[in-house]
């Protein structure tokens, strides 16, 4: 043997056995930081998972409402483009009517009148293209069911040729706008002739 290896210091027993229980306290305590270390860890990496969560969430439901605000937005922007000539197309219906009255009243047998008559149903037909690009539609067909919806009822009349309750005659032609009723049609209804038996 060495000399060195003679050189051992001689450590008491209780000094060892004490160090011993100051190195099992220490790791006690440090287990004891570590530990509640780790619990906190863990309960901080909840927190992180539940607000990731919460702002998820809240993301999501920020992008539906904004997907809505869309959507209110366009369905709102389109009904405004359809019926934002409304009122304008209201303001023509008056001279579609006196054109047609015009039409209707013309002596069509006075040959020096046939060139300003051709002129006024080319004006009217061309009136009524223009108004019909955007979307508008006139409602004046004779020997139709009559509809309260479209119709309004101005007289009834007898009639041995059209059934009961159909439009015998137009008084005024009605006009929807995109499907939307901006004036009924002014009708005469027909009823069944009544047959006297004397």
């Amino acid at each position: 043997m060495s000399s060195q290896e003679h050189n051992i210091p001689n450590i008491p027993v209780s000094e060892t056995i004490e160090s011993q229980e100051i190195e099992k306290k220490i790791k006690e305590k440090d287990a004891g930081v570590i530990e509640e270390r780790d619990k906190r860890l863990a309960e901080l990496e909840v927190q992180l998972s539940e607000s990731k969560n919460s702002a998820r969430d809240i993301q999501l439901r920020a992008q539906a409402e904004i997907e809505n605000i869309r959507r209110r937005t366009k369905s709102e922007i389109e009904k405004i483009h359809k019926f934002t000539l409304e009122r304008f197309i209201n303001e023509l219906l008056p001279v579609i009517d006196n054109l047609e009255r015009a039409l209707e009243l013309a002596d069509k047998t006075n040959p020096e009148l046939m060139v300003m008559i051709e002129g006024i149903e080319l004006t009217m037909k061309s009136f009524l293209n223009a108004v019909k690009k955007f979307g508008v539609e006139a409602i004046g067909e004779i020997n139709i069911p009559f509809n309260p919806e479209i119709h309004q009822a101005m007289t009834i009349m007898d009639s041995a040729d059209i059934e009961p309750n159909h439009v015998i005659m137009v008084m005024q032609k009605g006009y929807t706008l995109n499907n939307r009723l901006l004036r009924p049609a002014m009708v005469a209804v027909s009823k069944s002739k009544t047959i006297h038996t004397d």
